[in-house]
């Protein structure tokens, strides 16, 4: 009965000694998106369309 016991308890410590893993993690790396416009005026458009619904409802 105390072979059982110590073959349990030596399993059981056994198995814990090799439950981690040896190699670091591996990280991803990082993606930069830059966000350029296309056109030079993209700012100006919603303005000057609603100008132009301003200016047709005025007439």
């Amino acid at each position: 009965m105390k072979k059982i016991a110590l073959a349990a308890a030596l399993s059981v410590a056994a198995t814990t000694a090799f439950a981690g893993n040896p190699l670091p993690p591996v990280m991803d790396d990082t993606v930069m998106v830059d966000e350029t416009t296309s056109s030079s005026g993209g700012g100006i458009v919603v303005p000057l369309l609603l100008l132009l619904v301003i200016a047709a409802a005025s007439n």
